[in-house]
Parts: C-alpha cells; sequence; structure tokens
C-alpha cells in the first residue's frame, strides 16, 4: 500500500502534465490545482481501499473532467414541458424580449439609477417603475422591493409594529418554502389578532376585534394558493374599507400575483386586480413583479401617497431595495402594458392565451419528428388532451385545456431522469406510465432543441 502511495505524482508534477498545463493555460491555476487536489485526494482513497496508483495520464484526465464539472454553473437554462406557466422551481415567469433588453443595457452601461438629469444631482431609484405603477393602477403612490414576502414584512413593520392586525383565520395562509402569515407578522413586531372561523368570517367579527388604540389595520390576505369552497363567508372589500374608515385603521390587502389584466376571458376564475383592489378602498396594495404580472422578481406596494412616503423613510426598506436590471425590466413589462400589448409580448400572457388547436399543431411535429425511433408507434406516442395551469401561487384549481405529447416508454422515471440530464435539461410531466410534454410552456424557439434532446434520449429506449 506505501509502495502504491508513494506512486502518486505530485501537485507539481501534473501541473507539468501537457493536459493539465493546458488547463491551467485556459481556466487559471487556482481552479487546477482544487481538482488536482482532490483527485489525488480520491486516488488515495481508492489506494487504502486496495487499489492501484492511477498512471498519471489517467489521473490528467480525470483532473479534466473533475474541472469541467467544477466549472459548469448551477444554474442552467431548462426547456419546460410540463404545462405549468408560471412555474415556481423553474423561476416563475419568462421575460419579454423588451424586458430582456432593457435589462441587458441597463446591466452594461451606467445609468440614471439615482441621478436627477435635469437637476444634475443625486436623485432616487424609485421613480423609475412608480409612475408607469400609478397610471396603469390608480394609486396615488407606489414603491418597489425585493418580492412581495418583502413588501408584506415592510408595510407590517412601518405601519403596525407593536400594534395589533386583524386577519381572518381563513387566510393565515402558508406560501412556498414554508413562510407562513404568522411567522411574517411576529417578524414584524406587529400582533397578530385572529377573527372568524376557517370557513366562515363576517364584518361583526373584525368590528368586535378593533380596539381604538391597540389596532393599527386590517389585512386582507387573498387566497392565491388555496381554495376554501363550501359553506363559507368573507366580506368583500368594500364592506372593510367602510369599516376601516370608521374606525380609522387602515386597510392592506396582500394580492400575491399582481395581475392587471383580467383572467376571466381565457377561461379561467376571475383573478382580482390591482387596480380593483384600489377601488374598492385599500389603502395599500401588495403584489409580486414575476407572477402574472410577468416581470422580473419583485415586490410592488401601491396605494395612499401618505403611506408610501412612511414606508419610503424606513430604514428597511434600504435592505429591500432591487438593482437597476430589476427596475429596467419591470419598467419594460409596465411599458407593454400601458401600450396595450401585453398579449402580443409578455410570455405568461402569450402562454395563457395559446388555443388548444395552435398548440396541437405544434405537437404533431414533435410526434412525427420521433415515429421514425426504433420502437416508437402511433399507439405509443399519441396527442392527448389535458389540462395546463397557471402556477406560482396563482389561480389554484385552475386549468386550461391543452394538447400534449404522450410518449408510453418503459421505465419512464428512468428516461424522465434522462431528459433531465439532457443539455439543456427537459423537466416532463409523467401520467398514466407515460412522459407528458405539454407545448404551452415550450416556447417555439425551443422546438428543435426539444426534438433532437427527446430523439437522442429515446433512440433505443422506447421499444424496452
Amino acid at each position: 500500500m506505501q509502495a502504491e502511495l508513494k506512486k502518486l505524482p505530485s501537485v507539481d508534477r501534473l501541473l507539468s502534465h501537457p493536459v493539465v498545463a493546458g488547463l491551467v493555460e485556459q481556466h487559471g491555476r487556482s481552479a487546477v490545482v482544487e481538482a488536482i487536489r482532490a483527485e489525488l485526494e480520491s486516488a488515495r482513497g481508492g489506494i487504502l481501499s486496495g487499489q492501484t496508483a492511477p498512471a498519471i495520464d489517467r489521473l490528467a484526465g480525470r483532473v479534466r473532467r473533475r474541472l469541467e464539472v467544477l466549472l459548469t454553473p448551477t444554474l442552467l437554462p431548462v426547456i419546460n414541458a410540463t404545462g405549468v406557466i408560471v412555474h415556481t422551481n423553474l423561476g416563475r415567469a419568462l421575460l419579454s424580449q423588451r424586458a430582456r433588453q432593457a435589462m441587458l443595457e441597463a446591466a452594461s452601461s451606467y445609468t440614471n439609477l439615482e441621478y436627477d438629469l435635469p437637476a444634475g444631482q443625486r436623485g432616487s431609484r424609485y421613480v423609475h417603475a412608480a409612475d408607469l405603477l400609478c397610471r396603469l393602477t390608480g394609486a396615488e403612490a407606489a414603491v418597489v422591493v425585493n418580492n412581495n414576502a418583502a413588501a408584506v414584512i415592510l408595510a407590517l413593520t412601518v405601519l403596525a409594529q407593536g400594534r395589533e392586525v386583524i386577519i381572518s383565520r381563513s387566510q393565515l395562509v402558508e406560501i412556498g418554502g414554508g413562510f407562513r402569515i404568522p411567522d411574517i407578522m411576529a417578524q414584524s413586531g406587529a400582533v397578530l389578532v385572529e377573527v372568524g372561523t376557517t370557513n366562515r368570517t363576517y364584518v361583526r367579527d373584525y368590528e368586535q376585534a378593533i380596539h381604538p388604540d391597540r389596532t393599527a389595520m386590517i389585512l386582507v390576505v387573498h387566497p392565491s394558493n388555496y381554495r376554501i369552497t363550501g359553506f363559507t363567508a368573507q366580506p368583500d372589500l368594500p364592506e372593510l374599507s367602510e369599516l376601516a374608515r370608521r374606525h380609522n385603521i387602515l386597510l392592506v390587502e396582500d394580492l400575491g400575483s399582481g395581475t392587471l389584466l383580467d383572467t376571466a376571458p381565457f377561461g379561467l376564475a376571475h383573478e382580482p386586480t390591482i387596480q380593483e383592489s384600489l377601488s374598492a378602498g385599500a389603502d395599500l396594495v401588495t403584489a409580486s413583479g414575476d407572477k402574472l404580472l410577468g416581470g422580473p422578481q419583485a415586490g410592488l406596494l401601491l396605494g395612499r401617497a401618505d403611506i408610501i412616503q412612511r414606508l419610503k423613510r424606513h430604514p428597511l426598506i434600504r435592505a429591500l431595495r432591487v438593482d437597476k436590471t430589476t427596475l429596467a425590466g419591470l419598467q419594460a413589462t409596465l411599458l407593454a402594458y400601458l401600450e396595450e400589448k401585453a398579449l402580443d409580448e409578455i410570455p405568461v400572457w402569450q402562454m395563457i392565451a395559446a388555443s388548444p388547436d395552435r398548440l396541437a399543431r405544434r405537437a404533431r411535429k414533435w410526434r412525427s419528428a420521433l415515429l421514425d425511433l426504433p420502437g416508437l408507434t402511433p399507439d405509443t406516442v399519441r396527442l392527448v388532451r389535458t389540462v395546463s395551469t397557471v402556477g406560482g401561487g396563482s389561480l389554484p384549481g385552475q386549468t386550461l385545456p391543452t394538447r400534449a405529447l404522450s410518449i408510453i416508454v418503459p421505465h419512464p422515471d428512468a428516461v424522465a431522469a434522462r431528459l433531465r440530464a439532457a443539455s439543456p435539461p427537459v423537466v416532463v410531466r409523467i401520467e398514466n406510465n407515460s412522459l407528458l410534454l405539454d407545448p404551452r410552456t415550450v416556447l417555439p424557439s425551443q422546438d428543435a432543441q426539444l426534438v433532437a434532446i427527446l430523439r437522442q434520449t429515446l433512440a433505443g429506449t422506447a421499444g424496452g
């Protein structure tokens, strides 16, 4: 064993090997040395378990492969064939070409992020999206932070720290990643006051909980990722607005998805828009920029000018602020709405609006490109009627009819894993023991790439 250990080359000797020397020239010394040390440690472990020392050429090859893994980014573009439009695990909303270009330009040059060009002095980063948000929603003022959870905690901290916030028991929700409204409220320093029951809450429940000295606000949390059905009751926003005004407290609504367009014309349930909540009497509305709005990740706060001014003056807002690329992408997305081009430009709405017939035509082309593979037949590669979902904590239980490609293969889980290991990775659904690929969430520009990956993965697989 000692003799085999002595056969292992030193770090310096490996660095002088032609293969490794080329890696140093290409990738720099430190990364290569890290890979060498890891590979030598692995070889020592092998020798201690009874193996022989690998030759230096073999070690050099292993160093190259290890370095490839070390330098491969972990955040990768993915082809989403699941049919979930706002897929939280896959990055939520895709950005429009206009938004991507705006973000690229902001990242590639100096900008007037916090510089007032006409005055020639320091300005505010928040003006770049605030005016557009106000014009689109009717809000008096607006401010942007890094996500909707940040927007909620900022509002609670500034407006209700040390005071009571009344919320219906049916709205004490948990959002993705295990974050719960009661935990967020506790972190802000606000005091939670639950009213009503899980399924029924009335105006009188809120009114009985109001204390003239302790109560700061009524908080309404829109059920964006769940539904309570059956024997239910919940006051509407105008009723709560009237109650809040009568008792001189605030009404704040956490809308979540942040849509500016009506979802009903697309066969979905109506999702309340930001402008509707403000018109109904909410003093402040919080929403996401990267769900149904279709922009980059951001948290939007819109409402009364005096409230927004208080939020902007609080020290916490600096910790929650967004960078220039986010503001550029959000501004470009909002301009598409202002010009009434959202359905033409924003991928989320393009996907929602895509008709089953159009989707079927694309799925048929995928099918035709696969039928010559051994083991695949018209019976194992078929178009099926199924449904897509909006996802991303939006419109729970709502679906869109779609046409998808169903591929029956032995061991579909193993084939799905190979698709996820492709370049780029392809993520599919498995239903009824078959692979299911929904064209609704695959960009048309990705069709050829998807077919090539499917052909490579399925060759020799489908026949079992």
